[in-house]
């Protein structure tokens, strides 16, 4: 019993300590008002600090990833279908969310900040995608506000290298080192996320007053609710789909021990093995679950997908913004599934992708990245669940699509 506490305590050990920032930041601003603006500047500097890491963690991450895959590989029939599956579960939570936030609007009396969207170019539809997935010179890359660029610059820089062969194995060298400098630089950042977040919140509370606490109230109900939804009753779709009652009953007699550990572990690649143990006792082919779920890990992550559409429709609410435009709730689609993507390779991901959705839709950074944070935080745990365990649901699909199995 002692050591499953001391597990648990270590794998949600960032998470309490973000927690606790939040809570003391909070108790400094019912107490101390607007005097906290005197600690706004600890959260500033962290901010700060985490803008300027997040461009090179991006190159050296993506670019890394890719110019490591084996010139070999082929893109099969069995690979198609998993991606397929991927793509189709990621975009389905996704609009399960975005039903959710409609039915129960987190619109209302949430507004607490009044601030101008950053500048965004006008233009015809093609300009503005253009502009978006490219950038007019090399130096704009290392802006922030060029996101999807870089991200698309990366994996090119990193298939190049790949191409090159022997001839490029120094640049490789390069990316690999660059990599693991910058995954270790990151993590010195966030050993000041609970002190800066904790001064941002302290500011928030301190100038809007204690209404604030409950603004994220109803955002996480909505949360855990559609999520809890989306676990037992999409999955359980997923296995029906995977082949029929027969299946039904396999999934949700051997999924008990992956959940668990995803929950105690917050963790999706530490509930690889628990994953695979039970897709091994599920039946699925060897050959079919030792590719799925260990890339399914990284690549495939319904809760992240979920979390990223409240994140988009709160800050959307924050500002005072309509989020109803189909053309919004699209592009809110194709950012989620980047997210799901991008994030499974980089270290403290969700707040890569929390930051591509604010330079897409153009909100002041400074305001809008510390909120998103916040709410990361408060969701992880059964973000984490949908994510891990919608790798096995996925490995079963993909044996029905690929195998024909039968349960």
């Amino acid at each position: 019993m002692e050591v499953k506490k001391i597990n648990f305590l270590q794998s949600y050990s960032s998470i309490l300590w973000l927690l606790g920032g939040i809570i003391v930041g909070s108790i400094f601003g019912l107490v101390f008002g607007e005097d906290v603006l005197i600690i706004k500047p600890l959260g500033d500097i962290f901010l700060n600090l985490l803008f300027t890491a997040i461009i090179p963690l991006i190159f050296f991450t993506i670019g890394s990833s890719v110019a490591n895959l084996e010139r070999t590989e082929k893109l099969g029939k069995l690979f198609v279908i998993m991606l397929l599956v991927f793509l189709a579960t990621i975009l389905i939570s996704a609009i399960v969310m975005i039903c959710a936030v409609y039915l129960f609007p987190i619109h209302e009396d949430i507004a607490i900040a009044k601030v101008p969207f950053e500048e965004v170019a006008s233009g015809s539809a093609g300009d503005q995608i253009a502009k978006l997935l490219t950038a007019n010179d090399f130096f704009e890359l290392l802006s922030r506000k060029s996101m999807l660029a870089l991200i698309i610059f990366s994996f090119l820089v990193g298939f190049a290298t790949l191409q090159s062969g022997e001839k490029g194995k120094a640049f490789k060298s390069f990316l690999d080192s660059g990599n693991e400098v910058m995954k270790q630089l990151l993590n010195i950042i966030m050993k000041s996320a609970p002190i800066g977040l904790g001064a941002y919140f302290a500011y928030q509370v301190g100038v809007f007053g204690p209404q604030l606490l409950g603004v994220y109230a109803k955002p996480m109900a909505v949360y855990y609710g559609a999520c809890i939804f989306y676990f037992f009753v999409f999955f359980s779709l997923y296995a029906l789909v995977s082949g029929g009652k027969r299946a039904f009953k396999v999934f949700w007699g051997n999924n008990i021990t992956p959940s668990l550990t995803a929950v105690g572990t917050c963790s999706s690649i530490a509930t690889i093995p628990a994953n695979l143990d039970a897709a091994e006792k599920m039946g699925i082919p060897s050959h079919v679950r030792n590719l799925v779920i260990p890339l399914g890990a990284p690549l495939h992550k319904d809760g992240s997908s979920m979390s990223s559409i409240l994140k988009i429709t709160f800050l959307f609410a924050m500002f005072g913004k309509d989020f109803s435009d189909p053309m919004t709730i699209l592009l809110a689609l194709g950012i989620t599934v980047v997210v799901s993507i991008v994030e499974g390779g980089i270290p403290n991901g969700g707040y890569i992708g929390e930051i591509l959705a604010i330079t897409v839709y153009g909100f002041p950074m400074g305001q809008a990245l510390p909120v998103a944070m916040i709410l990361g935080t408060l969701v992880d745990p059964i973000a984490t669940l949908l994510n891990a365990n919608g790798d096995v649901i996925c490995s079963m699909m993909v044996s029905r699509f690929s195998e024909k199995t039968k349960w």
